[in-house]
């Protein structure tokens, strides 16, 4: 099964199973990037967030026109934080951006309750490493490939560049299929 790319400069389509690495300045702006590779050929998407709640997701997914409908997201950041839950079909929650453990299970819950061409967005493993620690954050970054694979998914993965350390960010550019790089003045480039 091939999933169709419409990220700027990337192969036009990825086999299942591909996880891509977006890697951006701490204050580049993500969103079109991440709502392009959302919202074509998909039946189904799971947007991890670590770094917005729910509901600035949905702000975003609107802005975009991504078909709401066809998207779980999953917030990290409301418990924690306090705010008002309203658990629903298309909102879950877990406790904390560090309860790496319970994002990889409703990653796994994800991919084996839906059907069909399905897209992960997870924003951001710099987030999840900010909360838990680089090793924790690597093993649940795997884990959650690991799952693509074995579900015919794909999934696309935020990295802000500066935050980490060199060897960190080559380390996760090892990991994955391919890398989108998006520069401080948007430009992108990618290695497939």
């Amino acid at each position: 099964m091939e999933y169709t790319l419409s990220i700027e400069n990337a192969p036009d389509s990825v086999p299942a199973g591909t996880g891509i690495l977006l890697v951006h300045p701490s204050t580049g702006e993500t969103d079109r990037i991440d709502t392009d590779f959302l919202s074509s050929d998909t039946d189904h998407m799971l947007i991890v967030s670590t770094r917005t709640t729910a509901r600035e997701v949905e702000q975003k997914l609107e802005h975009y026109e991504v078909d709401e409908s066809r998207a779980t997201i999953l917030d990290t950041l409301s418990v924690e934080r306090g705010y008002t839950r309203r658990q629903s079909e298309n909102v879950k929650y877990v406790s904390a951006p560090d309860d790496l453990d319970a994002i990889v299970e409703q990653t796994r819950q994800f991919l084996a309750e839906n059907d069909g061409k399905r897209r992960v967005s997870v924003d951001s493993i710099t987030e999840m490493a900010y909360y838990a620690d680089e090793d924790r954050t690597r093993e649940a970054v795997e884990a959650i490939l690991d799952l693509l694979a074995d579900h015919d998914a794909v999934g696309l993965f935020h990295l802000a560049e500066g935050v980490h350390d060199d060897d960190v960010v080559g380390g996760y550019r090892e990991l994955f299929d391919g890398v989108v790089d998006l520069d401080a003045d948007g430009t992108v480039s990618t290695d497939f």
